[in-house]
């Protein structure tokens, strides 16, 4: 069917399992065939598709409330929502978002790009309709590697606690973005093979009532049996224990399977968990068989083939990181690396290839990445600690009290620092300058370019006196010649990249390209303009601010973040309590969350351009832009 006309889902209602299944067909061909061209999270999509149909077609979304967690398999909701026509924009500027969007749609009722948030929200959504005397079901669908995350684990405890009518799909593909780790990802294998214990459980109940009554005794030694059995077919029976009625394991892509549970779902008081098990990537085989997280999100590809389209060009950021990571363990065996589940993200797997016992993936768990990294540095181990920008927000409470208060040798390896582009508002790694500037005992580095990364690694793992912070760009470098020798960096210290008399930029990493090219415009007027790559945003280089402020000449900073908090701020207060009168403008990130689209659309969109750092300089010096 052209499912651009699908626009209510209600319709569903109607459809007999031959027409679902037909359903399901069209909607992997169509996901399929549009994100070859757009790219986005294909694998997770391709997996729940039976499951949003049984969804849609048993509840009444809006009224009835779906909550996703991380919000990456939300695709095929957003097609059988009335989406399906935008889909040649997904994650496009000013397009469709690749997350649930609360103004796009009544139907996404929670937003997110973290994991491990829908039950929490659930719970919220849950204990208002109580307080409210409504009626409405409320369902989060959370993934096997999200129930990693600690959020995820208080909330399970919460609802069991608080017997709160809600129902937990539980989609278990035994993949999210890299193989899952942990005991609780044991704990789902076996459950994976203990067959139908709901069915199992009910044939024994219909057992034991045939049985005639001969008292209490006999009562109680058949609740006993039946306990043995849970114990016997669940080991650990984790999420009864916890006070779920638990269904399952169901077969994902039966849609029969599926309807039954849901249905008895539905009926059943208090929480509820069905154990859904799903096929990634079903209905394509590059997808299905994909073992390295490739076709969890990914960018164009060519169908036929299953080949990624890659444009070559200059090493990644990432790969530069691991590589020079690899190389100084090879020497210094206090090297220890740790991801939270994004070993292929952070390039961190060839690391893993090397030194299988110094790499540690602690799964969807970043606040207790944070503090084992802490823990190892308080033995004399030099924890390096891979995350992306946006996710180490997570463990924030972490590097406060348990990493910087103790004044611990961490490095903090900060990946996809700046704006991110098709991710979005959720994952723009915007703010971690202006979270961690203000942490007594951190240092904070960027690189200009991917030699200096190289080396800047380096310097950061000789660094022996407090945790320090090393922030880069998502994408690849600009290639540049790499040094075959690593250096030391003296931290603290900048670089002067052009000479100028009449105005001062200080900038650094992704910005360095936009101001050289602002200086040129400049020049070209007429005006001569200092270029400063400043790669310590913390410790600032005080002896070239004070330098500058003796030339009276005006200052512009120019960063990739958040501004409130940000580099250009610290530059303000010093020149404040340094009584230095300099004439002096930011420009950054506004104060406000950068929806998705390409990095260069973005930066057009808030400003950061060449040709605006230009006329931004300019306003500082009226005079000479009258003469000009």
């Amino acid at each position: 069917m052209n499912l651009e006309e699908f626009k209510d889902p209600s319709e569903l209602k109607h459809y007999s399992n031959e027409e679902l299944e037909r359903l399901a067909n069209d909607i992997r061909q169509f996901l399929i065939e549009k994100l070859s061209v757009t790219g986005g999270h294909l694998g997770p999509n391709l997996g729940v598709v039976e499951l949003t149909l049984i969804l849609h077609q048993l509840f009444e979304s809006p009224k009835d409330k779906f909550i996703w967690d991380v919000g990456h398999q939300a695709y095929v909701h957003k097609i059988l929502t009335g989406r399906a026509g935008q889909f040649d924009q997904l994650r496009q500027y000013k397009g469709l978002c690749g997350f649930p969007k609360r103004n796009e749609s009544d139907h996404d009722v929670w937003e997110t790009g973290h994991s491990s948030t829908s039950l929490s929200a659930a719970m919220g959504m849950a204990t208002a309709r109580d307080i409210k005397g409504t009626d409405e079901s409320v369902v989060a669908i959370i993934g096997d590697g999200a129930l990693t995350g600690g959020m995820a684990l208080e909330a399970l405890n919460h609802i069991g606690h608080e017997q709160t009518d809600l129902i937990v799909v539980l989609n278990d593909n035994e993949m999210s973005i890299a193989p899952n780790v942990g005991a609780l990802h044991n704990v789902l294998g076996r459950l994976r093979t203990a067959g139908k214990y709901k069915k199992a459980k009910e044939e024994l109940e219909q057992l034991i009532k045939k049985i005639p009554a001969f008292g209490g005794k006999i009562a109680s030694t058949a609740e006993r049996v039946k306990d043995s059995l849970k114990y016997l077919l669940v080991s650990g029976i984790f999420f009864e224990e916890l006070g779920f009625t638990y269904l399952g394991p169901v077969d994902g892509h039966d849609l029969e399977d599926l309807a039954e549970n849901m249905k008895y779902a539905k009926k059943t008081k208090g929480p509820v968990l069905i154990h859904v098990l799903t096929k990634k990537g079903k209905g394509y085989k590059p997808a299905e068989l994909d073992a390295k997280g490739t076709w969890h999100g990914l960018g164009p590809y060519k169908i036929e083939s299953g080949e990624v389209v890659k444009k070559p060009g200059p090493p990644s950021y990432s790969g530069v990181f691991a590589e020079t990571l690899k190389t100084i363990a090879r020497e210094d065996k206090r090297i220890v690396a740790l991801t939270a589940a994004m070993p292929g993200g952070t390039k961190l797997d060839v690391f893993a290839k090397e030194f299988p016992e110094r790499m540690f993936d602690v799964g969807i768990a970043e606040q207790h990445a944070t503090t084992m990294a802490g823990g190892l540095a308080t033995q004399g181990m030099k924890p390096v600690f891979a995350v992306y920008s946006t996710f180490l927000q997570r463990g924030y409470d972490q590097l406060v009290h348990d990493v910087c208060r103790q004044n611990l040798n961490v490095l903090f390896a900060i990946d996809r620092a700046g704006l991110v582009g098709a991710d979005g508002e959720t994952h723009q790694g915007v703010f971690d300058i202006a979270y961690l500037r203000h942490l007594p005992n951190m240092k904070i580095l960027m690189p200009k370019d991917e030699n200096e990364l190289q080396h800047m690694i380096y310097t950061a793992t000789q660094y022996d006196d407090g945790p320090i912070a090393v922030r880069y760009p998502r994408g690849n470098g600009y290639g540049v010649k790499m040094d075959k020798q690593l250096q030391q960096l003296p931290i603290g210290k900048w670089e002067v990249l052009r000479e100028g008399t009449d105005a001062c930029i200080l900038t650094f990493a992704t910005m360095i390209p936009v101001a050289d090219e602002a200086v040129n415009i400049l020049q070209s007027q007429g005006l001569s303009v200092k270029l400063i790559n400043a790669n310590s945003v913390k410790p600032l280089d005080e002896n070239m601010l004070r330098d500058i402020a003796t030339l009276n000449i005006p200052v512009l900073t120019l960063e990739e973040a958040a501004l409130q908090g940000g580099f250009g701020s610290a530059v303000l207060e010093f020149f404040q309590e340094n009584q230095f009168m300099v004439s002096m403008k930011r420009m950054g990130i506004p104060d406000e969350f950068i929806e998705h689209g390409s990095v260069n659309e973005l930066l057009e969109e808030i400003g950061l351009t060449s040709a605006n750092v230009a006329d931004q300089l300019q306003t500082l010096l009226p005079q000479r832009r009258q003469r000009a």
